[in-house]
């Protein structure tokens, strides 16, 4: 059987660990540095970083669009902390460039600063019985939820992993724990 192509955005943030995550939930990773390479994978992950500056990266060298007709023609995404903040309707506060596709709303930096960042084991029943591992980095926090929007883990009684249709987001950075299960959520979402 062919392994689906994963695109991992290497504009900023965990691009190797992101890469290695893929490999191990059994998809064939792809660095995607151009808008050729988008059309060449079956799914997409934006990682973490900082998310003013990619959100005008991709306006400038006119990625924006691409990514979001991909994404709504059925292309499956994964965003991770940053990549939640790109992918969610809402942003408290900002008018920042986005995506805008996951009915979600989220508040940017909610845990605190760098110095603030802590891992935490979570239930994610829909991911095995084995806690999931989360590395939170000023990560976001989802503040709401649309109603076609499944909550697949909570920390501190809010969302931190949620999927609509075949948009998944992650408030958290699975693969810097070396947590393979999140990434297979979106590998068995392209072999749908």
């Amino acid at each position: 059987m062919v392994k689906p192509r994963i695109g991992v955005l290497a504009l900023q943030g965990d691009v190797p660990e992101h890469l290695r995550a893929i490999e191990a939930a059994e998809g064939e990773a792809v660095p995607v540095r151009h808008l050729r390479t988008l059309g060449q994978v079956d799914a997409l992950i934006i990682p973490g970083g900082e998310s003013t500056t990619v959100g005008k990266l991709l306006e400038r060298y006119s990625v924006m669009e691409p990514v979001r007709e991909r994404v709504l023609q059925g292309m499956p995404v994964l965003g991770t902390c940053m990549g939640l903040i790109m992918l969610a309707r809402e942003i408290e506060g900002s008018d920042q460039p986005r995506l805008g596709l996951l009915d979600v709303t989220v508040r940017r930096n909610a845990y605190g600063r760098q110095l603030d960042s802590f891992e935490s084991d979570v239930d994610a029943p829909s991911l095995g019985h084995t806690p999931l591992r989360a590395v939170f980095i000023r990560a976001p926090i989802i503040t709401r939820t649309g109603p076609e929007v499944e909550i697949l883990a909570e920390a501190e009684g809010r969302p931190i992993l949620v999927r609509q249709n075949h948009i998944i987001g992650a408030a958290f950075h699975p693969e810097m724990a070396e947590e393979d299960r999140v990434h297979g959520l979106l590998v068995q979402q392209v072999k749908r």
